[in-house]
């Protein structure tokens, strides 16, 4: 063991015993999601410790649904706040409640959707509080509201907004009735502000990302950042003139970080709409795929930077960005770290928005779709060191058997060769890492004192394409294919195969639901999907009218078809679909591992260890090492050396040794979390809370929030 090693583990006893001497200590809080205002998740709590954490035990649960009949895609990506022990938390049915963080006793429940029955139902990713005095108020969105309530009692606080609740897509310069806005991320407070962002659609028609503020007390909007440009704004010369009238997305759905003491909000963007298609907004199209720093009190730009130029891959940046300083040549640095589906993290200075380490401006390949122009060079980080892979060469495809070998070899070698930031073209084109990351909504925690970064990432990847589709008149045959192609295939799949776990086949429709149901639908959406108010009366009867015909006389059309009518129609392009690169039995193409946890130095920028995340028992079984897997939800850092992080298909809940990435405890839990957990201390016991949600990667979905403790 290492000297520093040595140093760390005295350092962490020492403040165990003075920990556990003080019985009647203050209780630690875990006040906000992600820990603090700058999402470090990192407590100072060291109660459990390498030395005893093999001995953490269930000490309570709260079924949060009651015995309600749940959705098979039911997740909870929930990391709750505990303050003056109360955890507020949310259930599977978007239901808002407060239970003794002691005992898991019930407090209250507030159910948003009581009385508007069908409101769409959104991620949900935490819940904000806000007090002053005695005036305590919990805040959460639910469809397109923001909601306010007592946190005491539960109840609307009818002097907020429209009597406890302000509609989102009221302020954007859009028909509200006619766009589709959420806000799945808490919000973050700044003095008497709730900050916040949005998801948004992700083709034509999507609402615009603007970044918003709201008076606690009021609901009032009191700044608009547009994350699109307005003219005479920054930025308004990176898309075509007028852009700002109809273009969509750029927007904050991940999450955002507060410096209070600077008065700065950190805001990380999507991509502009439409995904995949950048044909019609050419430029850089600043602010989309950016790290934004905001006047918390003005909402005026103070630095921003772009980590993807003209964004035709949806490589959102998918976490709000840590706050954590950082030490080089004996100086004290400001840092932002903002995690990437990329697999790469962009180190900042948060005071100038610099790197700290250079990032080069790169050269990459040109689009060969007709009308798009990809942007000629990209960003491309070499420190601090990537978490995944950055390249899917030949000798990176998947080696588990010969079967797999062979089976990728031959998809492999009738795709694009891979290059960085290749656009994605007619012939089919390898997306490494694919569109689950990298990094995802969970980020990363850092622990505070040594500089240490965690991460846990997806290296899997996908082999995509775009492609010809011929778009007849309204009144033409083959109208209802095209809107359905441009509209829903993205996610539903050309030939109606879904793609799980986000959008289900469509190949039984019309023997699962009637017109008027999937009519409402589409209007008002529904689980994951979106409402699709922007689309005009006779395109959505086209699609119903197609979807119907064709998904119940054993398709008589492919969504790909073309109208009759052919020599009069306009050839577009559009993205195929989404489609994960697998092997002959379904694993990734690629070699493993799959799912990793890693430790990276922010000081010297250098990667310190990785470790599989996650298992294949059948794999294991099969005598192959342990792979890793797809995983979704973050870790936290304690003071006393340990990682803590659910997030994987096999259910397991583990604490790893922040030293080595040695797993040191490891729990089953009911059903798998792809959550963040939290700790807090109350009455001089620590505690570990977990939602376990299921719901995703062919899991099962549960409700259940589970805590531990040392006996």
């Amino acid at each position: 063991m290492s000297l520093h090693s040595l140093i760390f583990r005295w350092h962490a006893l020492v403040l165990l015993l003075l920990t556990s001497a003080a019985l009647a200590a203050p209780s630690a809080t875990w006040e906000v999601a992600g820990g603090d205002d700058g999402n470090a998740k990192f407590s100072t709590l060291t109660q459990i410790h390498r030395g005893n954490v093999q001995q953490l035990k269930p000490v309570w649960s709260y079924a949060s649904a009651k015995g309600a009949e749940l959705f098979s895609s039911s997740e909870l990506q929930l990391n709750p706040i505990v303050i003056d022990d109360i955890l507020y938390g949310r259930n599977p049915l978007h239901h808002v409640f407060a239970i003794n963080a002691e005992t898991g006793a019930e407090l209250w429940t507030f159910d948003p959707f009581a009385e508007e029955e069908g409101l769409l139902g959104s991620y949900m990713r935490g819940v904000t509080y806000w007090q002053h005095d005695d005036d305590q108020r919990l805040f959460f969105n639910a469809s397109h509201n923001m909601y306010a309530l007592n946190a005491r009692t539960g109840k609307l606080i009818q002097g907020f907004g429209d009597k406890g609740v302000v509609d989102l897509r009221q302020g954007l310069g859009r028909e509200p009735d006619k766009i589709s806005v959420y806000s799945p991320s808490p919000g973050v407070i700044y003095g008497d502000l709730i900050i916040l962002g949005s998801a948004v659609t992700e083709g034509e028609g999507a609402a615009p990302g603007d970044i918003r503020a709201y008076n606690v007390r009021s609901g009032r909007l009191v700044w608009s950042f547009h994350t699109i440009p307005h003219p005479g704004e920054f930025g308004y010369d990176t898309w075509p003139e007028g852009a700002w009238r109809s273009a969509g997305g750029a927007n904050a759905w991940a999450g955002l970080s507060v410096d209070k003491d600077n008065g700065v909000v950190f805001v990380p963007t999507g991509s502009p709409t439409p995904d995949f298609d950048g044909s019609q907004r050419h430029g850089a199209n600043l602010f989309g795929n950016s790290i934004i720093a905001l006047n918390a009190t003005t909402g005026k730009r103070i630095w921003h930077y772009q980590a993807v130029h003209h964004d035709i891959w949806d490589r959102d940046l998918s976490s709000a960005p840590t706050l954590v300083n950082i030490t080089q040549n004996g100086k004290t640095i400001p840092a932002l770290v903002q995690a990437s589906k990329q697999g790469v993290l962009y180190l900042l200075d948060r005071n100038t928005g610099k790197p700290i380490f250079p990032i080069e401006e790169v050269p990459v390949p040109a689009s060969d779709v007709p009308g798009e122009l990809a942007y000629p060079t990209q960003p491309r980080v070499t420190l601090p060191e990537p978490f995944t892979r950055q390249a899917f060469t030949p000798d990176q495809i998947t080696d588990i058997s010969a079967s797999a070998n062979a089976y990728v070899t031959k998809l492999y070698e009738a795709s694009q060769p891979f290059a960085y930031m290749r656009p994605i073209g007619l012939k089919p084109t390898i997306f490494f890492p694919g569109f689950y990351g990298g990094a995802n909504w969970g980020g990363g925690s850092v622990n505070a004192a040594t500089g240490i970064y965690f991460i846990n990432a997806t290296e899997t990847t996908h082999r995509i394409s775009i492609g010809p589709v011929q778009a007849p008149a309204g009144d033409r045959p083959g109208f209802g294919s095209f809107v359905y192609r441009k509209h829903c295939a993205g996610c539903h799949g050309v030939n109606f195969e879904g793609f799980y776990p986000y959008a289900p086949p469509l190949t039984d429709l019309a023997k699962r639901t009637n017109k008027k149901a999937a009519m409402s639908t589409i209007v008002r959406g529904k689980g994951r999907m979106m409402p699709f108010g922007n689309l005009p009366d006779h395109e959505r009867s086209a699609v119903l009218e197609y979807l119907w015909q064709a998904t119940d006389s054993g398709r008589e059309q492919t969504a790909g078809s073309s109208s009759a009518h052919k020599s009069e129609n306009e050839t577009v392009y559009m993205f195929n679909g989404y489609a994960d690169f697998l092997d002959d039995r379904g694993y990734p193409a690629n070699k493993p591992p799959w799912g990793t946890l890693t430790a990276v130095n922010l000081n010297s920028g250098k990667r310190l260890w990785q470790v599989p995340l996650g298992e294949f028992p059948q794999l294991t079984a099969e005598g192959i090492p342990i792979t890793g897997t797809r995983n979704y939800g973050g870790s936290i850092a304690t003071a006393s050396g340990l990682v803590f992080i659910a997030a994987t298909p096999d259910e397991k809940l583990r604490a790893f040794d922040q030293d080595n990435g040695e797993i040191l405890w490891e729990y089953q839990l009911p059903a798998a979390g792809y959550s963040t957990p939290s700790t807090y201390m109350i009455n001089g016991r620590q505690y570990l809370v977990v939602v376990c949600s299921g719901g995703k990667l062919g899991t099962a979905s549960g409700d259940q929030y589970l805590a531990f403790a040392l006996p």
